[in-house]
């Protein structure tokens, strides 16, 4: 961790200590958007792929539809734990080993999953694809720390952000276009064909990024004594929380707008996958905004924090609205609401990542892992909350929004406490 005023080419590590390929894949900024964005699609393409099949899936295993819904939250869960696992592994051995591994058992349980002949076993196979594809998640994280710094990272990840803001709205559309050909099974065998095709790329293309003398020689105790300080730094676990409970009012929206738009507001499945769309629209036109114009202009924290407070006021507006204190305000209002809030993320999470990652250059995979966790717990904790007064009323999701919202806001100010950074920090950052 640098010094309090030292600057980011100070701790940035040394160009001999580099691998020899890592200079040359920063110079190659198309390949290396094109293999990490690979690796960060993954993971949603197999959760949302698959959403279109579920009542075929229902039928075909003859299982109830709440013993289906299980393969999604098998699939998430290995997700969230996978990173725990991954990160600490990729800091000791380097990045690619255990990338490369992470692919092939993911190719794998993939395949299984595709001639599955019960539930239970697909749940139990869905588990381990979560957990191998958590290894494209963390290590492209971890692998963006290794070779840009500051300004230049954030840029990154708001490009990640364009990719990872796409995928989850294409990924039921190819789910259902590929149902028109095959089955449910088809899924996992187009899956199965992707993950070959990125282990291939990442075979052939991507070098090591962690230089042998920066790895971590010690097992399972010696990484939880890396997480373990990774957390009692207050800055760090500041923005690491922060940005979970960010990522954790995406996931309400996830969950409840297809019920919110259609059940309550009376869309129809089109109408809602064009606001869903267009909302998705936003995030990434605040990603680039993000990265492209702010980023090396306006600092980080402050940017990040104009996206909290967006994130808080778009929520507080779908309270009010959903409550019924504007009366029955119609769908467009509360369209708008979302929007704002879903384009706010873009300027949100994508910094709490590099600020967070800033502060652990010597420890990136364990800090990824970290701040994935992280996310995917708190989101998958918070995201069941939006149904739990019933099926009549937005107010849960608005509510739930706005929690997380204050509390990502109470997380950056009560421990990253941008203020008190000095400005050369800052303007590192």
């Amino acid at each position: 961790m640098p010094e309090r005023g030292q600057t980011t080419e100070e701790h940035r590590i040394p160009k001999a200590a580099e691998p020899p390929g890592s200079a040359a894949l920063r110079r190659t900024g198309a390949l290396v958007t094109l293999v990490l964005g690979g690796l960060t699609a993954v993971p949603p393409l197999s959760m949302d792929m698959y959403l279109p099949a579920l009542p075929e899936v229902t039928d075909a295993l003859h299982a109830p539809a709440a013993t289906i819904q299980l393969t999604l939250t098998a699939c998430l869960l290995g997700m969230a734990l996978g990173q725990l696992v991954v990160g600490p592994m990729s800091d000791k051995w380097g990045r690619r080993r255990p990338l490369l591994i992470g692919l092939l058992v993911y190719i794998l349980a993939t395949a299984i999953c595709a001639f599955a002949p019960t539930a239970e076993l697909l749940i139990g196979f869905r588990l381990l694809q979560g957990l191998a594809g958590a290894a494209g998640i963390v290590i492209a994280r971890a692998i963006v720390r290794d070779l840009y710094d500051g300004v230049e990272m954030a840029r990154f990840f708001s490009t990640l952000m364009l990719i990872s803001g796409v995928a989850p709205v294409v990924a039921p559309l190819i789910g259902g276009q590929v149902l028109r050909f095959t089955d449910w099974r088809g899924i996992f065998v187009v899956l199965t064909g992707v993950g070959i095709a990125l282990t291939l790329l990442v075979w052939r293309r991507l070098p090591e990024t962690l230089a042998p003398e920066k790895r971590h020689s010690g097992g399972t105790l010696e990484a939880l004594r890396t997480m373990k300080s990774l957390l009692a730094d207050r800055v760090f676990t500041g923005y690491m929380i922060a940005g979970g409970f960010a990522f954790a009012a995406l996931f309400a929206y996830i969950s409840a707008s297809p019920f919110v738009i259609q059940e309550i507001y009376g869309a129809s499945p089109q109408t809602f996958s064009l606001l869903f769309g267009v909302n998705s629209v936003g995030l990434i036109a605040a990603g680039q905004l993000n990265g492209k114009v702010l980023v090396g202009r306006v600092s980080l924290n402050k940017v990040l924090a104009s996206g909290l407070t967006a994130i808080t006021v778009a929520a507080t507006a779908l309270l009010l609205m959903t409550s019924g204190v504007f009366g029955d305000v119609g769908l467009f209002p509360v369209a708008a609401g979302l929007f704002v809030l879903m384009s706010a993320m873009g300027l949100a999470m994508p910094n709490t990542q590099s600020l967070a990652l800033t502060r652990t250059p010597h420890a990136a995979g364990s800090a990824s892992a970290l701040l994935g966790t992280t996310s995917f717990l708190i989101g998958a904790i918070a995201s069941p909350l939006v149904g739990i007064a019933g099926e009549d009323t937005a107010v849960p999701m608005a509510v739930v929004q706005l929690v997380c919202a204050l509390a990502a806001i109470a997380c950056f100010v009560g421990l990253c406490r941008p203020w008190q950074q000095r400005p050369t920090e800052e303007a590192d950052h």
